[in-house]
C-alpha cells in the first residue's frame, strides 16, 4: 500500500488496518461499542462482530472497509499505518519566513533530504534568509510585500507540483521521518490533512519561568490522544506550524488575508466539505517557545482575537462550551461546594441518564452504559464551566467577584479544578509556576477573545450553545 497511489475514491484500500482505541468501551457482551469523540454508542452486527479479530480490521473487502471506516469516522479506532510507504518524491514542505536565519538554519537542516520551498515573506534582510536557503539546497520564493504566514504558505503551495504538501514553520524542528509518517495517513483516501503533536522547545540556557511553563503547556500542545479532527470534538483543530496534507484537497489553501485562525479555518472548511483531519500525537514536531515575557502573553492574546473571526464565518463551531440544561446544572452545582451540590449533580447526571437510555442500541445492562455517559458528560461540563469562568469570561467574572458570594466560591472551586487537572495531563511544571503560567495564559486569551468580539461588535464567539443545536 502507497501513498502514491493516492485516487479520487473514497473506500479504504485492501490492506488498511484499524484498532479499537483503548479507551472504548464494550458493552452488551461486546455487541456495542462506547467511546469516541464526540461520544457515541454504535452497536455491531453479528456479522460485523465476526470482522472485528480482537481490537484490529484489515480491510479485505466492502463489508470490511465499510466497518473500518465507520469506527473511523467515529474515533473509536485508529488506523495501523506500519505497512503504507511514502515515496520521498511525493512530498514537498513548505516553510513561510520572516527573518530569523538561524531557526530557518535549523529547520532546513532538520528536513534534509525533502524537497523544500522557502517563502521570504518580505524580510528586513532577505540576503540572510536567501544564504541560508542556498546553503540547504532548498528553492526560494521572496515576496516584495508581507502577506503574513497564510499569504505566504499560499505562495509556497502553488509552486509545489508534488501529492503531498508539508507546511513547517522556521521556528520548528521536525525531521524528514517525522514529515513521512505523518503521510502515511493518506493512505485513506478521505485524509486530507494531518498534523503532529507540536510540543514547546526553550533555547535558553536557563529557561525562565514562562518559558519552562510554555515547554509543559503550550497552546499548540493538543495532548497525547489523537484521533479525526472536527468541530465539538476532543480536538477541533491543529496549528499550522506543522501539517502535512494532499495537496489536490487543500483547494486555495489558508485564507490569505488572515494572520490568525488561519489553520482553524482551513480544518473546518476542509471538514465541512466531507474531508478527514487527523491528529497523530505519536509524531511530534519542536516549536520554539518565546524568550520573551510580554512577547509570549502578546501572542496569547493574538490566538484569542481570532474567535471572532471564526464566528463570523463558522457561527456556532466556535463555541467556547457545548452544554445541556442538566449537564450545565450539575456542574454549576458542584463549583458551588454546599450541602446540596452532590445530590443536585447526581438528579442532573440521572436526568442526563434517563435521557440517554431509550435511545441506546443496548439490549443487556442499558442503564449501566447510560449512567457513565452521563457521568462522562458531568465531568466534561465542569470542566467547560470552570474554563468559561476563568478563560473566556473572566472580565464578566471579574466584574461580579466583589458583589456576588456565588462567583466567588464558583471561581475558587474552578481554580482547584483547573490546576487538578492541568497537573494531572501535564509534566514537567511545579505546582506554582503552573498557576501562574495558568492564570496569564487564560488572561490574555480571554483579554484577546473580547477585543475581537468587541471589534466586531459581536458576542458570539462568548456564547456557549446546546449539544444538536445549529452550528
Amino acid at each position: 500500500m502507497s501513498v502514491a497511489d493516492l485516487t479520487d475514491e473514497t473506500s479504504l484500500p485492501v490492506g488498511f488496518g484499524v484498532r479499537l482505541r483503548p479507551d472504548v468501551v464494550r458493552a452488551d457482551h461486546g455487541r456495542v461499542l462506547v467511546g469516541g469523540s464526540p461520544v457515541r454508542v454504535v452497536r455491531l452486527s453479528e456479522r460485523a462482530r465476526t470482522l472485528l479479530r480482537g481490537d484490529r480490521i484489515e480491510v479485505d473487502g466492502s463489508a470490511t472497509a465499510a466497518l473500518a471506516r465507520r469506527l473511523l469516522d467515529g474515533n473509536l479506532a485508529d488506523p495501523v499505518l506500519d505497512a503504507v510507504e511514502v515515496p520521498l518524491a511525493e512530498l514537498t514542505v513548505v516553510v513561510p519566513v520572516r527573518d530569523r536565519p538561524g531557526q530557518l538554519d535549523r529547520c532546513l537542516a532538520a528536513l534534509a533530504p525533502l524537497r523544500v520551498v522557502v517563502v521570504d515573506d518580505a524580510s528586513r534582510d532577505p540576503a540572510a534568509v536567501a544564504r541560508v536557503a542556498r546553503r540547504h539546497g532548498a528553492r526560494l520564493v521572496a515576496l516584495t510585500t508581507n502577506r503574513g504566514p497564510a499569504g505566504a504558505r499560499n505562495a509556497g503551495l502553488r509552486e509545489v507540483r508534488t501529492r503531498v504538501v508539508a507546511f513547517v514553520d522556521s521556528d520548528v524542528e521536525v525531521d524528514a521521518g517525522a514529515l513521512v509518517e505523518l503521510s502515511r495517513h493518506l493512505a485513506d483516501p478521505r485524509v486530507a490533512l494531518v498534523g503532529p503533536r507540536v510540543v514547546g522547545a526553550s533555547r535558553s540556557a536557563r529557561p525562565r519561568w514562562f518559558e519552562r511553563y510554555d515547554v509543559a503547556a503550550s497552546s499548540l500542545d493538543l495532548g497525547q490522544v489523537g484521533g479525526r479532527v472536527l468541530p465539538g470534538a476532543a480536538i477541533g483543530w491543529l496549528p499550522s506550524a506543522c501539517l502535512v496534507g494532499r495537496t489536490a484537497a487543500l483547494g486555495r489553501g489558508f485564507e490569505d488575508a488572515w494572520r490568525v485562525a488561519e489553520d482553524v479555518d482551513l480544518v473546518w472548511r476542509l471538514a465541512d466539505d466531507g474531508h478527514v483531519v487527523r491528529y497523530d500525537p505519536a509524531v511530534q514536531a519542536r516549536h520554539d517557545v518565546r524568550a520573551s515575557g510580554p512577547r509570549w502573553l502578546a501572542r496569547k492574546f493574538v490566538y484569542g482575537t481570532g474567535g471572532a473571526d471564526l464566528a463570523a464565518r463558522h457561527g456556532g463551531k466556535v463555541a467556547p462550551a457545548v452544554l445541556s440544561p442538566a449537564m450545565a446544572l450539575g456542574a454549576a452545582a458542584l463549583l458551588q461546594r454546599r450541602w446540596w451540590s452532590l445530590p443536585v449533580a447526581a438528579l442532573a447526571t440521572a436526568r442526563t441518564a434517563r435521557r440517554l437510555a431509550p435511545g441506546l442500541p443496548v439490549d443487556q445492562g442499558r442503564t449501566a452504559v447510560a449512567t457513565r455517559l452521563a457521568l462522562r458528560g458531568t465531568g466534561w461540563a465542569l470542566r467547560q464551566e470552570t474554563g468559561l469562568l476563568l478563560r473566556h469570561w473572566w472580565p464578566a467574572t471579574l466584574l461580579m467577584l466583589p458583589v456576588s458570594r456565588t462567583v466567588r466560591r464558583a471561581v475558587l472551586s474552578a481554580l482547584v479544578v483547573d490546576l487538578a487537572v492541568f497537573l494531572r495531563e501535564r509534566t514537567g511544571v511545579d505546582p506554582l509556576t503552573a498557576l501562574a503560567g495558568r492564570r496569564l495564559d487564560d488572561l490574555a486569551y480571554g483579554g484577546g477573545l473580547w477585543w475581537g468580539a468587541i471589534r466586531r461588535r459581536s458576542v458570539r464567539c462568548l456564547l456557549p450553545r446546546r449539544p444538536g443545536s445549529p452550528q
